[in-house]
Parts: C-alpha cells; sequence; structure tokens
C-alpha cells in the first residue's frame, strides 16, 4: 500500500480512546484532490486490512472508487497490540470512519459505501442500522439473524441436545464441559474458539463465548438498514445458506449475486475468485450510482 502509485495515506481513526490504524487508497484514475465515491472496507473475524487490500481494495481503485481500510475493535493490530475485543455495535465503529471519509474534500459525500466480507457482512449490516450516511452496503455473505443461529449446529454435533441448544446462551455446568472437552479434542475446533474465539471476543471460557455470541444480533434492527443492500451467496458456503431469506427481511432495495463452484467462486466469500466477486459487486455499485 505505500509503493503503489499513489501510495495509500495512512489514517488514525478515534475509537473509545483508541486509534484506529486505517489506509485511504486513491482511486487510479482520480486526480489528487478530485472527488469520487467511496467503498469503506470492514473486515470479518480473522483477517486484517492488509487482506482487504488485496481482495477489494485493489479492484476498487482501478474501477474508480476511493477506498478506505481499517482494523477496528478485535481485527490485527487492535487486537493484538491495543487488546481490544470485537464490539457487536457496529455502527458505533463505523460512524468516526464515515467521519474521517466525509473531512476530506476528495470523498462524495452522496456515495459512501459500506462492504463487509465474512463476519463483516453482520457487521456492516448493524452499521447500517445506525449509520445512515450509507449511500449502499455490501453484505458479503449476508449474516443470519443472530450468530448463535450458526453455533446451534455445531453445538448439535458436538453432543448437546435439541432442548439444550435451544436454550443457548444459557447452558448447563454438564453440557458446557461437554461441548468444552469436545473442543478441546478437535485441533480445529480448538484454534477457532478457545485460541481465537475467546481471545476476539475478550472471554475467557466456553459460557462467555456464548453469552458474547448472542449480542451479534440484528434482531429488531432489519427496518433500520435504509440504504440499497447487495448480498452475495456462494455455493458451497454454509454461512451464506440463509442470504436470501436475509435480504427478503429488509425494507430497503435488496439485490442477490449467487456463485457457484464452476466457476472458482463457490466458497467462503468467493476467495479463489475474487477477481469475478469484485466485477460483480463494483457493477453493481456502478448501478446503483448510475
Amino acid at each position: 500500500m505505500a509503493l503503489v502509485d499513489p501510495p495509500g495515506e495512512p489514517l488514525s481513526i478515534p475509537f473509545d480512546g483508541h486509534t484506529m490504524p486505517g489506509y485511504f487508497l486513491r482511486a487510479a484514475d482520480a486526480a489528487a484532490g478530485e472527488g469520487r465515491p467511496v467503498v469503506i472496507c470492514t473486515n470479518g473475524y480473522d483477517a486484517t486490512m492488509a487482506d482487504m487490500y488485496l481482495a477489494q481494495g485493489i479492484d476498487a481503485c482501478r474501477r474508480g472508487y476511493h477506498c478506505v481500510l481499517f482494523d477496528g475493535p478485535g481485527h490485527g493490530s487492535m487486537l493484538v497490540y491495543s487488546g481490544l475485543a470485537m464490539v457487536p455495535d457496529w455502527e458505533r465503529v463505523v460512524t468516526p470512519v464515515v467521519d474521517i471519509a466525509l473531512e476530506r474534500d476528495d470523498v462524495d459525500p452522496s456515495r459512501v459505501v459500506l462492504q463487509g466480507w465474512s463476519l463483516g457482512g453482520y457487521l456492516a449490516a448493524r452499521a447500517a442500522s445506525g449509520e445512515h450516511r450509507l449511500a449502499a452496503g455490501v453484505l458479503d455473505p449476508p449474516p443470519p439473524a443472530s450468530s448463535l443461529d450458526s453455533i446451534r449446529p455445531l453445538a448439535r454435533h458436538l453432543g448437546l441436545s435439541e432442548e439444550a441448544t435451544a436454550a443457548l446462551p444459557e447452558i448447563s455446568d454438564e453440557d458446557e464441559a461437554t461441548l468444552t472437552a469436545a473442543i478441546e479434542a478437535n485441533p480445529e475446533l480448538r484454534w477457532k474458539i478457545v485460541r481465537r474465539g475467546f481471545w476476539v471476543n475478550g472471554v475467557s471460557d466456553l459460557r462467555g463465548y456464548l453469552a458474547s455470541a448472542a449480542t451479534y444480533t440484528l434482531e429488531g434492527r432489519l427496518g433500520d438498514i435504509r440504504c440499497p443492500t447487495l448480498g452475495t451467496s456462494a455455493e458451497d458456503d454454509p454461512l451464506a445458506a440463509g442470504a436470501r431469506d436475509f435480504l427478503d427481511r429488509l425494507t430497503c432495495p435488496t439485490m442477490l449475486i449467487t456463485f457457484s463452484t464452476a466457476e472458482g467462486a463457490g466458497d467462503h466469500c468467493e476467495l479463489l475468485n475474487r477477481w469475478l466477486a469484485n466485477q460483480r459487486i463494483l457493477d453493481w455499485l456502478d448501478d446503483v450510482f448510475a
């Protein structure tokens, strides 16, 4: 980002007494100071703004959009160096990012986009429900209404009864011990939940993790999302299975773009064919702003 032409411009974004690091990337064909629409990218559960630069930022700038990347609480340096865990009320995070963007003469205030991938699909939707200066939103993919909805199938698979699963985040000591033992015995789950998940969510045990997950919900807020919203759905991504149902619950203009395995874009966030994902997402944005 520092070596491209024009180079990325470092940003310092205030949040709860901390400073979120970010970059402003100028559209490739824009003169210095030229007003353009801006795509603000928000991350998911386990990546950094450097990943977003490669996966989204380069193509957005080539298409003629400015781009803002940042690490929020629970992301990158904010987690590792500042010890700041993720928060569910992402509108509180995005508002100062929008403030910083709109202070610039080269950002068109009527064409501000928020794009989130992976868990960023929830974070971007939650932010759009409270930050109404957004002209468009991209959810890659749209989230379940509650993060617990994506945990319940795993809990059933690991031995919890239907009744106990439905009662989550409430959990008995016996069921917590059962789940914890199963997770600890699986190297992948141990990494995702115990080593990574507890850290990102700022908790020390499974009970705290489940309670934290329950706060990541859009119930009662879907009607507050006002900007045109695009959702993606990749064929082999179980986290995108409810994308259509989610969009159907919104009252704003929506569109769903599907991606297939045959296109090389069937996995989570279309990771093996981001060029195709970016082409279709940016085509939609061009239409919104036409």
